[in-house]
């Protein structure tokens, strides 16, 4: 078996141990163990050190993220044209001819040209109108999977598309608040995340970029042959746009192939761009005063189904706005089930004349998200909800900049509060697993969920929630399960969920603790009591008044007294030596159930725990002293004292457990 190329095992060994760390860090689990993780990560440094490729998200490196004033623009060498385009095969098929052509991706993301000088990243522009773009150095350099070092020293510079997979989009979408307001596709979000002005959000959101371009490789002599520009490009580092080798007789496959492939894309595209793979013959064609000669575009013809349109669902989101989704009868698109659509705003609606029972032409946009492509029988629209479906209260309708909208304006609204209710559900608080912020939002919208306790009530919709798109009866039992179960838990991690201002779960044990763990005493405690609690300060124990003196707040948290069980916490531990230490946990456990266990033991005792080795950590608790980990190795560096969890137990728990 040929030995694989040394860049690609990079990318594997940066995938697989940013997986690890994930897995250990941010959901408690483990994948690999110790040993393995520094196996493989030494492997990458022997690699990365052969090659002289560094991958922006290596492991290796440690991100230092920056933020900048203001995106400053800056005009490209050469316009950057736009291509020529069509939806007939036919027409795709009399461009290539007999040429050499490479049949790729049209990737549908943001256009950046980045430049290298000595190896390292010099400088990001996008495309902008063509002429003038901004620079996005700052950001390209956290992109995920670009090399930030190649072995190549001349100045190299190259164009690709940035863009976000379908998978972080949904994810972030989750995430982000107002995200409804801002995003409708993974373009967009990835536009609005390229050009942040503070890094660290561009690398939270894993925008990647593949290359589709060479501009100038300074001496390097490429045989005339863009195709080997790519393998040279994917030799050094880069994930370049994949691509199919065609002349006319076989542009049918290739079709046939990339055709197929859309549909389990993890990324967005639009269609597909021939590229002449003789670049002397290319350029010799020159341009026309819009387009280049040497390369055309195929945008996907959509596959159109006619269907009735059933009703118009209204969702209320986080930001107010109350969306039109239409739902029709289900129709086969694309190779899957489709049977609702987003309307996006009430303009739309009036401009496509929408009526319940209308027929209407449907379609996938990319062949992936369905719109509506035309309003065959127009009717005209239904008159507008006057109320909000989340909270009952009057809706307004908005204009603005031309377009209309519908608006709830109660800011108490069920739908807004998505945010508060995911903090209170979360793994940090309460925990009710499954309960997802895309989850919250079909339950608001439909009325289900108006304060917190009703997270803890959806038995009495269970007909409408099993009937919901994504759900069903094993969904809505698992899911009530979870609630069930995180009805019993602990005064500390219902505090730490109110959304108190500076109070998590941490903060809301010691003052669960310092009150006897009576939910009553911690409506009523006064400021000043709050303060002689050790890690309380003035700001934070005024804020914590403020919350309570609020009276819808102490509403909420008197329904939920109705229905929580409050568990006894473990008592706190009796050793003095706890208290103001920090320790960093690390590897398997065998006395506690996991590490969040422990870590819970350690701050119920007045101690800290983090996640990296510091000067500031006093232990690292570890079972495998001998092992050579990078946290072993750290505490080692520093001077900082490695125990096993036995030692731990013995030194600090004095028979506890």
């Amino acid at each position: 078996m040929a030995e694989q190329p040394k860049e690609n095992r990079i990318k594997e060994l940066v995938k697989l141990l940013n997986e690890a760390s994930k897995a250990y860090y941010a959901d408690d689990t483990e994948i690999m163990d110790n040993f393995t993780y520094d196996k493989l990560y030494d492997e990458l440094e022997r690699l990365e050190q052969e090659t002289g490729i560094f991958m922006s998200d290596s492991p290796t490196r440690n991100v230092g993220y920056e933020s900048v004033d203001d995106l400053p623009k800056m005009q490209h060498e050469k316009p950057m044209l736009s291509l020529d385009k069509t939806k007939d095969v036919e027409v795709l098929r009399s461009f290539i001819g007999e040429n050499k052509t490479l049949l790729s991706w049209k990737m549908d993301g943001l256009t950046i040209v980045i430049t290298y000088r000595d190896g390292e990243l010099y400088q990001a522009v996008t495309r902008g109108d063509g002429r003038v773009g901004e620079v996005v150095t700052n950001n390209a350099k956290v992109f995920k999977g670009l090399p930030v070092s190649i072995p190549f020293r001349g100045e190299l510079i190259i164009r690709g598309e940035a863009y976000i997979t379908y998978e972080d989009f949904e994810e972030i979408n989750r995430q982000i608040g107002d995200v409804d307001a801002k995003y409708k596709n993974p373009r967009n979000l990835c536009s609005g995340s390229v050009r942040q002005l503070n890094n660290k959000v561009t690398a939270e959101r894993n925008v990647r970029l593949k290359v589709f371009s060479l501009v100038r490789a300074e001496g390097v002599d490429f045989g005339n042959s863009h195709e080997k520009e790519f393998l040279w490009l994917r030799n050094i580092g880069f994930d370049v746009v994949e691509y199919k080798v065609v002349t006319a007789s076989k542009l049918d496959e290739a079709m046939a192939y990339f055709k197929e492939k859309i549909n389990t894309n993890p990324f967005p595209s639009d269609g597909l761009v021939a590229l002449y793979d003789d670049i002397a013959y290319g350029e010799s064609l020159g341009t026309t005063a819009k387009f280049p000669r040497n390369a055309f575009a195929f945008k996907w013809a959509d596959e159109q189904k006619e269907t009735t349109l059933l009703e118009i669902e209204w969702s209320p989101s986080r930001t107010g706005l109350i969306n039109p989704v239409a739902i029709f009868e289900p129709v086969e698109l694309e190779g899957t089930t489709v049977s609702r659509a987003s309307v996006h705003n009430v303009s739309i609606m009036k401009e496509l004349k929408l009526g319940v029972g209308d027929k209407i032409l449907v379609y996938k946009a990319n062949m992936i998200i369905p719109q509506i492509a035309e309003n065959l029988t127009g009717s005209g629209i239904d008159p507008l909800p006057e109320k909000c479906p989340a909270c009952g209260e009057e809706t307004t309708l908005s204009a603005e900049n031309g377009v209309e909208t519908l608006i709830c304006k109660n800011p108490d609204c069920p739908a807004k509060a998505i945010k508060s209710f995911a903090l209170f559900a979360g793994r940090d608080a309460v925990n009710i697993d499954g309960m997802s912020e895309a989850t919250l939002e079909k339950f608001t919208g439909h009325g289900f969920i108006k304060d917190l306790s009703d997270l803890f009530k959806l038995d009495r919709y269970k007909e409408q929630i099993v009937s919901l798109d994504g759900f069903g009866t094993k969904s809505y039992d698992k899911l009530t399960a979870a609630a069930e179960k995180a009805r019993h838990t602990t005064l500390a991690k219902v505090l730490g969920g109110l959304g108190i201002p500076g109070v998590g779960t941490a903060v809301g044990r010691l003052i669960a603790n310092a009150l006897g763990n009576d939910p009553r005493k911690v409506m009523d405690v006064s400021a000043e009591e709050l303060t002689q609690i050790d890690g309380i300060g003035q700001v934070m124990a005024e804020a914590y008044r403020k919350w309570w003196d609020n009276e819808k707040n102490r509403a909420v948290y008197e329904k939920l007294l109705d229905i929580m069980e409050f568990e006894k916490p473990q008592d706190a531990p009796s050793a003095a030596g706890i208290s103001g230490k920090t320790f960093v946990v690390t590897g398997s456990l065998n006395n506690y159930e996991n590490r969040n266990q422990l870590k819970e033991f350690i701050e119920n005792a007045g101690g800290k725990v983090s996640g990296s080795v510091s000067s500031k950590t006093d232990f690292l608790i570890n079972n495998d002293i001998a092992s050579n980990s990078s946290k072993n190795k750290t505490a080692k560096e520093l001077g900082v004292p490695i125990i096993t969890e036995e030692e731990f137990i013995e030194r600090f728990v004095k028979g506890v457990i």
